[in-house]
């Protein structure tokens, strides 16, 4: 198969193929090898490729649903063998050996795992700009950031590297870089998935592990695939959605931020578009104010759990090295952070924890009323690249987080699962997605409303 070809195909395209005879395991791998040196240089999405590993899992039997098709991993999973560096110079030898469950279901479904994707320093920011690996740019332009904290990932899949990657969203890590390359982005409910770490805390609570892909039916099977099953699913297992529904939805449709603020013009176009083609196919439509929520209040709590996390790690790390960390290590976002959560009192991850639950209570009861909310994904079309600089002060940069991914972290606060769809472009020309969340669970309901959407707009 030449890459021409391969980039055409979805994952699920791409497995039917291998099922079929008509091409190895191993020719596959071989495009997306050559796929990802040609886009090295220009995109810079893929952290690191070991293609030893890559061609030894090639050449085993495959069977799953993906069978045979290759497949990177956000440099924030940990994969046996593959460095795990969470965009840090900190941790650039780190090589885990075990497997998690949650690998070992990604192992099982067939992906030929061969490296790694691009995140912004352990995943804190919304533009993949790391000192670790450098700036990862966006397919569609390459002035534009490719978002973050999954940068790498959104790039990868958009500029053909693989069908479709493996991501992780605590705030709308998923959501935003599908959004601004033009992909399909899905956040599962939390604890949907088995766990694929053995850490657990207020920060790591947060992130819903799944991936970016082209086609609807490639997220569908991988949810799938790392979905709880058995006595200890919080969810009843969904299997494969695989088609839409016959269900009409009642749909909630707001325009405000968290921060209070309208998104831009072409943004709110977009949004209109969406909900008159949601009444096209049949859906009940709802105009409503935006959730009665402090969006200030909300970030400062997600930063002081974030600060928390990190200090933790810099303490440990600190310890075993017998030193401060420093500028060669981490970046000045991070280490700003650090600083910052160390002038706070012992009682300040309380307080932002009751904070969350709050907005959680607060969400849930808005929500209520409706099967599915329609919001933008993002207050305004994508940024250029330095727009989210972890070079710029903290202060900046929270400030310009918060203006900007203005929607989707309350749903990793309530654990609702939401999506990012690419129905639109803006004024730009660059794509703007339009965002749905349902309550913890409802997976099915978006999935089928997602299916419906790619066949009005393919």
């Amino acid at each position: 198969m030449k890459k021409e070809e391969y980039v055409r195909y979805d994952a699920i395209g791409l497995a039917e193929l291998v099922k079929s005879g008509d091409v190895t395991a191993e020719e596959l791998l071989a495009c997306a090898l050559e796929m990802a040196e040609d886009t090295k240089v220009s995109i810079n999405a893929v952290a690191a490729v070991d293609a030893e590993l890559g061609n030894k899992k090639a050449r085993q039997q495959h069977e799953g649903i993906f069978q045979g098709v290759p497949f990177l991993v956000k440099e924030l999973l940990a994969y046996p063998g593959l460095k795990n560096t969470m965009g840090s110079r900190l941790f650039l030898r780190n090589i885990p050996v075990d497997a998690t469950e949650y690998t070992q279901r990604i192992d099982a479904s067939g992906l030929v795992t061969f490296g790694t994707t691009a995140s912004s320093e352990f995943g804190l920011l919304g533009s993949t700009e790391t000192a670790l690996h450098g700036i990862t740019k966006n397919p569609l332009n390459e002035a534009y950031s490719a978002g973050g904290s999954s940068g790498g990932s959104a790039a990868a899949v958009a500029s053909g590297v693989v069908p479709m990657a493996h991501a992780s969203d605590g705030g709308g890590s998923i959501r935003y870089p599908a959004s601004v390359c033009g992909l399909f982005g899905f956040k599962p409910s939390a604890k949907r998935n088995v766990a694929s770490m053995e850490l657990s805390g207020p920060f790591v609570n947060l992130v819903s592990e799944h991936c970016i892909t082209r086609s609807v039916r490639d997220s569908a099977a991988f949810l799938s695939v790392t979905e709880k099953r058995g006595a200890d699913a919080t969810f009843a297992p969904l299997g494969f959605c695989r088609e839409p529904q016959k269900k009409r939805l009642r749909i909630g449709v707001y325009t405000g931020s968290l921060m209070g603020n309208e998104a831009e013009a072409s943004v709110l176009e977009v949004v209109a578009k969406t909900a008159t083609l949601c009444k096209e196919l049949g859906h009940e439509m709802h105009f409503i104010d935006a959730p009665q929520l402090s969006g200030k209040a909300i970030s400062e709590a997600f930063f002081t759990v974030a600060g928390s996390a990190m200090n933790q790690m810099a303490g440990f790390m600190e310890q075993m090295l017998q030193r401060p960390l420093g500028g060669e290590e981490l970046e000045p976002f991070t280490l700003d952070l650090i600083r910052w959560f160390r002038t706070l009192d012992d009682h300040a991850v309380d307080r932002a924890l009751a904070s969350m639950q709050q907005a959680s209570e607060t969400m849930r009861d808005y929500s209520g009323r409706y099967d599915v909310l329609l919001s933008p994904t993002l207050t305004s079309e994508p940024k250029k690249l330095g727009f989210l600089s972890p070079r710029l002060g903290k202060d900046e940069l929270i400030g310009r987080t918060e203006a900007y991914v203005g929607y989707t972290p309350i749903h990793n606060i309530t654990g609702m699962c939401a999506m990012s769809v690419p129905l639109f472009t803006g004024s730009s020309g660059m794509p703007v997605g339009s965002h749905f969340a349902a309550r913890p669970g409802a997976e099915a309901d978006l999935f089928g409303l997602a299916y419906e959407l790619e066949a009005a707009m393919p």
